[in-house]
């Protein structure tokens, strides 16, 4: 059902929104950013996902992973930002979530749900990741 008020505030917001596959980029961008600077400020927070049967795996220990993983994180982000690049670095951010979220995956299902809350919201980031590439390769 549709009421003259819901109406004025659809006609509205399609005015003054931005349109979602910039909305999509910027919010991925912005996410990219914001984690790749902390993992430079508090890598010892991201080092706890490194479960011990990873570990080995990493040529470094998991605090310099997380180090190394910062600034790559926080340039992608930015190309975001700034409408650069953005199907090579929605394509980066889209192929590393998809890698992580399997990861954590494994993880909840062999370590009694560890990190199931990370990994249900990397759903939803690595589905972002994927829809910010289909637009870019698609404009």
């Amino acid at each position: 059902m549709s009421s003259p008020v819901i109406d004025r505030l659809r006609t509205r917001l399609a005015t003054v929104l931005p349109p979602a596959p910039t909305l999509a980029r910027a919010g991925l961008g912005a996410m990219l950013v914001v984690a790749g600077v902390h993992k430079l400020l508090a890598p010892e927070a991201w080092a706890v996902y490194v479960v011990d049967w990873l570990a080995p795996w990493l040529v470094v220990s998991p605090r310099l992973f997380m180090v190394l993983n910062g600034p790559p994180e926080i340039a992608v982000g930015f190309g975001l930002l700034t409408d650069r690049f953005v199907a090579i670095g929605s394509a980066i951010a889209a192929v590393s979530l998809t890698v992580t979220t399997g990861y954590l995956a494994v993880v909840a299902l062999t370590r009694g749900g560890l990190f199931a809350d990370v990994m249900i919201r990397d759903i939803a980031l690595t589905g972002l990741a994927w829809a910010v590439l289909a637009d870019a390769v698609r404009t």
